[in-house]
């Protein structure tokens, strides 16, 4: 072979094997990044294309892919949209997915590697992966009696519901207003898709926000089952204990009305007043002194082991956002106070941030006996065959009061309901324990925060709930956790209970 032949060649192999490295970098080493790339429009239609898995309540679909005539073969629809598209999420063209679609995007769409039998068949039958389905944790009639009962009440409501099962961590009921329609993002039709879009993203109410995970409000008086946690904790009281009352008190180094706190008429004894009768007419006087005489450490150290400045990814994982934008947030209790920051911390206001889930996870931990289990949502994931794949077990998160303070603290909640100002929470023929909530905003032209936290059956509890009003057409003076927010928790139990 003559050099320039033996050149050429040579040039020719170089070709070769730069055209096999190239090949095997774009389809084995670079195929995961210009997968997810969503400038891959191939990859977005065949996506968009592919019939996707069920989301069950039971066994019904609250979100499915029906055939349709165009050219996606399979629309995304979603059966009560309104009732379930907090937890639902989306799924639109061009990656546009949130919620449980996203969360579970790998089962929905068939990718899971808990589905690769059923991969391989569909391999095997020149066929298209198909999608597993997801069942949740949701009660459909506690999930109902929430919607209803919030959006029953006057105005443009904005505010959430959250039920769990104490014992597991089942989240029964998430409802969030104001809500959305998922069928209009997810439509065929782009240009309706991206007109509902704008508008919802445009809507000063927030919909497309899920307030049960991703805000965090003051939680006013539901926060004193975390202080009378701290304070029994301490060893220095139980129930039946006399503990530091009075019509007012002085934060410690204040002078002033701006230190000052007072109980709202309220019957809070002089100087001492039995803690049953402080819980049942949450007395801001008492919890602001047991805070004082806890300790701030203490305070953080008992709000922490209900959940409060964990990383929500640690404590729940099963929602990635509802806007695409937003994530959870996490439910705040300030560090490093001085004693008039802590006083304050007692009742709930200061820094001290939750959100309607994190006071649930509160309730049901004081439910379960002092153990507060991680809440989930994702029960099991079944092929499309229906058959189960794989099922969520309950685990612990902490272990947040000993169940001898845990049953101390039940008390005083039972005493609540049933002589104070959780009465509307009361159901005849079964022991509801539970507090009310009124937390100031902080901003002038803002309303106070409506709480309710309530667990039944109190001795043995199969359901807790956690209400939270941020705004309605409610008048100012006539805003109060337990008018309001105690109704709504009742609904909520007795779906659960009359089953």
């Amino acid at each position: 072979m003559n050099k320039p032949i033996r050149t050429i060649s040579i040039f020719l192999m170089l070709l070769f094997a730069a055209l096999l490295i190239n090949a095997t970098y774009l389809q084995y080493y670079a195929s995961g990044k210009y997968n997810d790339d969503a400038r891959n429009r191939r990859v977005v239609d065949a996506d968009f294309s592919r019939h996707r898995g069920a989301i069950l309540v039971g066994r019904d679909p609250v979100a499915e892919s029906v055939k349709s005539d165009d050219l996606y073969k399979f629309q995304r629809t979603y059966p009560k949209p309104l009732l379930y598209a907090a937890l639902t999420g989306y799924f639109a063209y061009g990656g546009s997915i949130t919620g449980v679609e996203k969360s579970q995007n790998a089962v929905l769409s068939g990718n899971d590697s808990r589905l690769f039998v059923n991969r391989l068949i569909d391999l095997l039958g020149n066929k298209g992966p198909e999608g597993g389905d997801v069942e949740l944790t949701v009660n459909a009639k506690a999930q109902k009696a929430a919607y209803d009962a919030l959006t029953s009440l006057p105005g443009n409501v904005k505010g959430s519901v959250v039920a769990l099962e104490p014992s597991t961590g089942k989240i029964l009921a998430m409802v969030t207003t104001p809500t959305f329609d998922p069928n209009k993002v997810a439509t065929h039709d782009f240009q309706a898709n991206q007109k509902a879009f704008s508008k919802l993203e445009a809507d000063p109410g927030k919909p497309l926000l899920n307030r049960g995970v991703q805000m965090a409000l003051a939680p006013g008086s539901t926060f004193k089952v975390v202080t009378a946690s701290a304070a029994i904790s301490s060893g220095k009281y139980n129930a039946d204990s006399m503990v530091p009352g009075g019509a007012t008190y002085q934060l410690p180094q204040t002078s002033g009305e701006s230190g000052l706190i007072d109980n709202e008429g309220r019957d809070c004894g002089v100087k001492t007043v039995k803690f049953t009768q402080a819980m049942e007419n949450s007395c801001n006087t008492v919890f602001a002194q047991l805070a004082v005489g806890v300790g701030a450490d203490a305070m953080q150290k008992q709000a922490e082991a209900f959940g409060f400045n964990a990383d929500p990814s640690s404590v729940f994982n099963d929602l990635q956002g509802t806007n695409g934008k937003t994530t959870l947030v996490k439910s705040n209790f300030p560090t490093d106070m001085n004693p008039p920051q802590t006083g304050q911390s007692g009742i709930g206001q200061f820094e001290v941030r939750a959100t309607p889930l994190q006071m649930a996870m509160v309730a049901a931990g004081i439910a379960n006996h002092g153990t507060v289990m991680k809440p989930y949502l994702v029960d099991q994931v079944q092929s499309a065959d229906s058959d189960t794949v794989a099922t969520t077990e309950p685990e612990k998160f902490s272990q947040a009061v000993t169940p001898e303070t845990a049953r101390e603290v039940t008390k005083l909640l039972v005493a609540t309901v049933n002589e104070g100002t959780a009465s509307p929470a009361a159901i005849t023929g079964i022991q509801v324990a539970g507090k009310t909530g009124t937390a100031q905003s902080g901003q002038d032209n803002v309303p106070p925060y409506a709480w309710f936290v309530s667990f039944a059956p109190a001795d043995n509890a199969k359901v807790a709930v956690a209400v939270m009003i941020e705004s309605a057409d409610i008048p100012r003076d006539d805003i109060a956790g337990g008018k309001w927010g105690g109704p709504i928790a009742k609904k909520v139990m007795e779906a659960v209970l009359n089953q």
